[in-house]
């Protein structure tokens, strides 16, 4: 047990890497850790036949996709049979939402699709976290009663098999934020932390020491930082909740690497995912390439209100933080209520 590492690293990273660590002694967390050869892809040719195969065979009555108004989901949902499930998250907030069905809607059409629209509430939300931090033994990132919504609808439809393409991001060097400079090693850690520890906590530990063997003097190696820290704190939110609903996890880059490095220069130079996006080009020929979007959470709407008030936080935590920060703040507080309550 170390609450006050859990914590903080949760708060720091949206994700506990060291799973010997939990907030109380009858909780264990697991993390999602590859275990695979790579595959290596090496031109924008390979890439397609290599998806079609890993997509060939599905059975379209059981088979879904997670659709957003993306490319990545996209380009997975052209490989589909057709008649398969396509299911996009809509988040029922402020009137200035962000809706992605619209979008959806074309991708669908394109390859004859059945496109079903989810719903999400905050009291869907809400409604699902105890579930969630039972599974996990942690508290969530913010997807994650999203997917676990999606994949419960998903479920009642008969779908075994739900498609995405959740690594292309990592892989084809979408996280252009992330690649935009070689960055020096303290700006790359104020850039990455998600909510600092010290900022909110009145006890935390420094949780710089997960950058450390990253470091390279004044640099950090902040390739390899995106390809081991941030890809297991991206995939285990997703992992978490496909094993939570017994669903086939079908993401057909998830082994892959691109043969060369990384042309950081191209996706600088405002091309980041270049092969993905040629990809996209090829498969929805009548389509524009969208703005990139992040999964809509709507937190920063939802959480407008909240004023955190466990002993734990320091007075006005909540002040000044994003959306997002709310979240890790707001999920730590009801993770804590669940399992050392105030009353």
């Amino acid at each position: 047990m170390d609450k006050i590492y859990c914590m903080s690293h949760y708060l720091a990273f949206r994700y506990i890497a060291d799973e010997s660590k939990n907030f109380f002694p009858q909780l264990s967390h697991r993390n999602f850790t590859p275990n695979f050869t790579h595959d290596l892809i090496a031109s924008v040719d390979e890439l397609d036949s290599y998806i079609a195969k890993q997509m060939q065979g599905l059975d379209p009555s059981t088979t879904g996709v997670m659709l957003s108004g993306g490319i990545d989901s996209a380009v997975v949902a052209s490989y589909l049979p057709k008649g398969a499930k396509a299911f996009t998250m809509r988040c029922i907030a402020s009137p200035t939402s962000i809706d992605e069905t619209k979008q959806a809607a074309l991708y669908a059409k394109s390859y004859g699709l059945e496109h079903i629209i989810v719903p999400i509430r905050w009291e869907d939300v809400l409604v699902r976290l105890d579930s969630i931090f039972s599974f996990d033994g942690v508290p969530c990132h913010s997807i994650e009663p999203l997917i676990d919504i999606c994949l419960s609808a998903a479920k009642s439809m008969g779908v075994r098999t739900m498609c995405l393409g959740e690594s292309f991001d990592l892989v084809f060097g979408g996280m252009d934020k992330l690649l935009a400079k070689d960055w020096g090693f303290d700006e790359f850690v104020e850039r990455y932390t998600f909510l600092d520890p010290k900022r909110v906590l009145k006890e935390y530990v420094d949780t710089k020491e997960v950058f450390e063997p990253y470091r390279q003097g004044e640099k950090i190696d902040f390739l390899r930082f995106i390809d081991e820290i941030f890809a297991i704190e991206s995939s285990t939110s997703y992992w978490r909740m496909f094993e939570k609903n017994s669903m086939r996890y079908l993401d057909p880059c998830q082994k892959v690497k691109v043969a060369q490095p990384l042309d950081l220069q191209k996706i600088r130079n405002g091309s980041p995912k270049y092969m993905v996006r040629e990809l996209f080009a090829r498969r929805y020929k009548d389509l524009a390439i969208p703005d990139k979007i992040p999964m809509p959470r709507e937190v920063e709407f939802w959480l407008r209100d909240y004023v955190p008030s466990r002993d734990e936080f320091v007075d006005g935590a909540h002040i000044g933080l994003s959306g997002d920060q709310k979240w890790q703040l707001f999920c730590l507080e009801q993770f804590l209520d669940m399992h050392d309550p105030r009353f």
